[in-house]
């Protein structure tokens, strides 16, 4: 069964239903003119589920790397079918979604089985196992972009710059000021190189013009600034300036992933000025370098760009000088 889309939808109640009345089922999620054929079975007793994907003439049903689940041959109508089933009955619920990732990938990704197989799991185990609060990188993306802040709040006062910053709303760019939009990068290499991620993030939105800020730190010792450090400096100040935006900016330190319970040993010093230059100035994929055939099908795209090449743009909407960390 697909949608109207192409995407394989089986809803765990009309499983559920089945294995209760310990009836067998079989359901095609594949459209029928599809190059392989997808089936989901419900095995008679209620004791099974599994997925069936067609194998091509001289493919063989790629390992599991689960210990709960197999991946063996069968045959269909006298077609050779890969099937993924497990025997461990009281996880079928969650194997359901597994298989229904699985055959996501197969029909609307046109995965062959072990490369959807080995994604899926690979995406299962990257949620399960991510550390929760901040990585690293987003830390020092953090810590850059409070430094901007508090930079924009000399200028144009706290409520206004607390408002200014998207950055925790995963909007396009960091900040969107009046009169121009501004995205942050910071990293602590000795290289400006910064992660990119979208191909719409350095784009400018139409009739604002988007400048880029690259920042470089370096680990302090003793002088340097944490994170912790950063974060209550900001806070101080915006209090002292406006309680309603120290509220939103505590609101907004939370959308990040900032809790004041992590870990905080790491101090920080800017290691280079900071460059400023018009995004128009960068080496930046956009939407009009794609291939029309190729711009409707390619939804996410990360790339690293290298920067150091660049001087400091004169013009510059946002002042940095006598920059530092909060």
């Amino acid at each position: 069964m697909t949608d109207s889309a192409g995407f394989p939808e089986l809803p765990w109640s009309t499983v559920e239903h089945y294995l209760g009345e310990r009836q067998a089922a079989s359901y095609r999620l594949s459209p029928p003119a599809a190059e392989r054929a997808v089936w989901y079975e419900i095995a008679d007793g209620g004791q099974a589920i599994s997925l069936q994907v067609e194998l091509a003439r001289h493919q063989q049903p790629p390992r599991s790397s689960l210990p709960a689940v197999t991946i063996d041959q069968v045959h269909r109508e006298g077609t050779r079918m890969a099937r993924i089933h497990t025997v461990q009955v009281t996880l079928m619920r969650d194997f359901h979604d597994l298989l229904i990732a699985v055959a996501d990938r197969v029909v609307t990704g046109d995965r062959d089985l072990g490369q959807a197989f080995k994604e899926t799991v690979h995406a299962w185990r990257e949620l399960l196992n991510r550390p929760r609060g901040l990585g690293a990188e987003r830390r020092i993306g953090l810590h850059g972009e409070l430094a901007v802040l508090r930079a924009v709040a000399r200028t144009h006062g706290w409520a206004e710059a607390v408002d200014a910053w998207t950055g925790p709303k995963a909007e396009q760019h960091d900040f969107g000021l009046p009169s121009f939009d501004l995205e942050v990068k910071t990293t602590a290499s000795e290289e400006r190189r910064h992660t990119i991620h979208g191909i719409r993030q350095l784009t400018e939105t139409p009739g604002r013009p988007l400048w880029f800020a690259s920042l470089q730190l370096t680990r302090g010792g003793l002088g340097g600034r944490s994170l912790g450090e950063s974060v209550a400096s900001v806070l101080r100040d915006t209090r002292a300036a406006h309680r309603i935006a120290s509220t939103r900016l505590e609101g907004a330190l939370a959308s990040c992933g900032w809790s004041e319970s992590e870990p905080d040993d790491e101090r920080w010093n800017l290691r280079t000025e900071p460059l400023v230059v018009p995004a128009d100035r960068l080496p930046r994929l956009t939407d009009s370098m794609l291939p029309s055939g190729v711009r409707e099908h390619v939804s996410w795209i990360d790339y690293r760009i290298h920067v150091d090449h660049l001087s400091p743009a004169p013009g510059s909407p946002v002042d940095l000088t006598d920059f530092r960390l909060p």
